[in-house]
């Protein structure tokens, strides 16, 4: 990447003081939401109706997919959702342009090869963040070469803390993220997934992580034998699991996570990322997790 391309990113997410308690992150809402559970192409809203509930619960951007906007949108259909969008006074936090990188399947990897269509999604849609997926380290070159192309345009790529991908562990996220060498490379925390890989996921990996971090998912996961659904891991196998309301102590501390983002000076975009269709009332559940975390951190 030029250099004049690197200092653009340069101390992106360093602050003078990392203690300043007028440091406040920004609630986004994943049109993840309101996908078909255990589907990643089928929603059970429009976007109007998501971003209506968005709006309503005070998110300020939607976290963008597929199941919504993406890859397979015509120009005209992403100018026409940037446009209701921007009238509701909400802005798009990251992109997920194809179905592979959230399925996390073999072909995740392949989002890298073909960045440029993925790019043109985040512009049209005016995001900063491209979520992108890696699958062996044969990704790596690739994520180099779409960093470099990114970065022409202003765009940072991310990689989620995710289940069956090199980057399941902190240690093996570091090294990844030390392998592609580039300032616009990111990461999204996310610490359902970490607890699956067994990953501490306090202070002490938020501090880890927090040069890199572009982007927090929020899911609550409570991990146990009985649990009704399955999620892959390389590290331990099949994980059973249940989803479970924000709040409930069987699964992620908010709190102690929140204060930590604070703690390391995280002012970006803290995303709901849990699947509240699942079980759930969509429009309940997108305003009782607001509520709860409003009622745990303090957000723009």
């Amino acid at each position: 990447m030029p250099a004049e391309a690197g200092k653009r990113w340069h101390g992106l997410f360093e602050r003078e003081s990392k203690h300043d308690p007028y440091i406040t992150m920004k609630l986004s809402l994943s049109t993840r939401v309101a996908e078909v559970p255990k589907r990643k192409d089928a929603a059970l809203l429009d976007l109007a109706q998501i971003a209506r509930l968005a709006k309503a619960e005070a998110y300020r951007a939607l976290c963008m997919r597929e199941s919504q906007a993406g890859l397979r949108s015509t120009a005209e259909e992403l100018k026409q959702a940037r446009q209701m969008l921007d009238e509701l006074g909400l802005r798009v936090s990251m992109i997920t342009g194809g179905f592979d990188v959230p399925a996390n399947n073999e072909r995740a990897g392949m989002a890298l090869r073909d960045i440029g269509r993925h790019l043109d999604v985040a512009q049209a849609l005016g995001a900063g963040l491209v979520r992108v997926g890696f699958k062996a380290h044969t990704d790596i070159p690739w994520a180099r070469r779409a960093c470099d192309e990114a970065a022409e345009r202003g765009v940072r790529l991310v990689h989620q803390c995710h289940v069956c991908s090199p980057c399941e562990t902190v240690e093996m996220t570091l090294q990844i993220v030390r392998e592609v060498a580039r300032e616009n490379f990111g990461l999204i925390y996310e610490p359902s997934n970490l607890i699956a890989c067994s990953q501490d996921y306090g202070l002490k990996t938020i501090r880890a992580l927090a040069p890199h971090l572009a982007n927090v998912y929020l899911q609550n996961m409570w991990y146990h034998p009985a649990g009704k659904n399955i999620i892959e891991t390389w590290i331990n196998g099949p994980m059973t699991y249940d989803l479970v309301p924000f709040g409930d102590p069987r699964g992620v501390d908010f709190k102690a996570v929140l204060g930590a983002l604070a703690e390391v000076g995280y002012d970006g975009f803290v995303t709901v990322h849990h699947n509240v269709a699942n079980g759930t009332d969509i429009a309940t559940g997108v305003r009782d997790i607001a509520a709860y975390l409003r009622s745990v951190a303090s957000f723009e």
